[in-house]
């Protein structure tokens, strides 16, 4: 089991284990000097990964005085593999080639003989031998430099592609900023200024509160739009919420702001998780707001509890007194809530009432969300 998983230690084994078949295949029993090379050959294996050298070196003496070759080529390839030094390969792949060649004794060596067409032949082919692990080491080992180059090519074009997409990203947030700056805030200041020269100058305290409230909210919008203005603008820094986000201790404030006749009813513990208490928020705000838009002269009814590990918010307005105004709506703001709601595992429900109102029920699970 910790072979498996250590796959170099398993290879590491099967080496040794195909050099001493190879040293038991070519190597007598009876010849003593010859089988403890081959088995220190076969040993010294182990040591190829942090000793190319000192492995290689111990394995030369299997090739001079014995026919067994898994050691010797096995560690001539690791030495290959590892190393970047292309003198010191060409000197170990001749010196095995010499010893390999060499008969053992040297004693034995007749020099006329070593001229012969067929020795010569078996030296070119003991070459060519010492020549393969040394070429198929570099060869793996520029492979495994060029997947490591590759890699960190497409590293970089990568963080080159993050690079480019942040700096689009910030071009157009800089000229979204720009463009609210210049237009939104613009407009919004015009209404928050008329209304105040209208809360002024009028006559009718009905008038006079009307106006107070459209004050109040644009300067609310003006608050907010130069939070996105400088989020938008801070391109790159730090994460900055849009706007402080509310919670459920801001709804009576949002539904006494609303210009609409509304009654707000909650029985919730004090503790809930900011993400429940801000899609509360969102939901009853976006409620209503597309009341005050497609009902107006409709009151409303704000409805919020807890029952098991849940909280429901049930707004229900009305039907519409007087005919709506056309109004420019993406009819996003639904969408928008029921995503909210997915994400934090709830649901949104919504439609008419038999009243001719309408009704709009949000459920959010308050375990999952802590």
């Amino acid at each position: 089991m910790r072979l498996r998983q250590h796959p170099d230690l398993l290879v590491d084994v099967g080496l040794v284990a195909a050099a001493l078949a190879d040293a038991w295949a070519h190597v007598s029993i009876e010849d003593q000097p010859a089988a403890t090379c081959a088995l220190v050959g076969a040993l010294a294996l182990m040591l190829r990964r942090r000793l190319p050298l000192t492995t290689f070196l111990l394995t030369l003496p299997t090739a001079l005085v014995t026919d067994a070759v898994v050691a010797p080529m096995a560690a001539l390839y690791t030495l290959s593999f590892l190393s970047r030094h292309r003198f010191l390969l060409a000197g170990c792949a001749l010196i095995y080639a010499v010893s390999d060649f060499m008969p053992w004794p040297w004693s034995s060596m007749d020099a006329a003989e070593l001229g012969q067409t067929n020795n010569l032949f078996h030296l070119s082919y003991t070459l060519a031998v010492a020549a393969a692990p040394v070429f198929l080491g570099q060869l793996v080992q520029a492979r495994r430099e060029l997947s490591l180059r590759l890699a960190d090519i497409s590293e970089a074009r990568e963080h080159e592609r993050l690079l480019t997409a942040q700096s689009v990203l910030a071009k157009e947030r800089a000229q979204l900023a720009r463009e609210m700056h210049d237009v939104v805030s613009h407009q919004v200041s015009l209404i928050a200024v008329q209304a105040g020269v209208l809360q002024v100058g009028s006559q009718d305290a009905e008038t006079r509160q009307a106006a107070a409230t459209i004050r109040r909210l644009s300067v609310q919008t003006l608050d907010e739009l130069r939070h996105m203005v400088n989020v938008l603008r801070a391109s790159g820094s730090s994460p900055t919420e849009l706007t402080p986000q509310p919670s459920l201790a801001d709804l009576r404030r949002l539904v006494d702001a609303s210009g609409i006749e509304a009654k707000l009813e909650t029985d919730l513990p004090d503790e809930l998780p900011p993400t429940v208490q801000r899609a509360v928020y969102r939901t009853v705000q976006e409620a209503l707001t597309n009341v005050r838009k497609h009902a107006p002269g409709a009151t409303a009814t704000v409805r919020i509890n807890h029952r098991g590990d849940a909280v429901y918010t049930t707004i229900t307005n009305t039907a519409p007194t007087r005919q709506a105004f056309a109004l420019p709506s993406a009819h996003h703001g639904l969408v928008g809530l029921a995503q909210r709601a997915e994400l934090l595992g709830g649901t949104v429900t919504s439609g008419p009432t038999a009243q001719g109102g309408y009704e709009l029920c949000l459920e959010l699970p308050v375990g999952r969300n802590r």
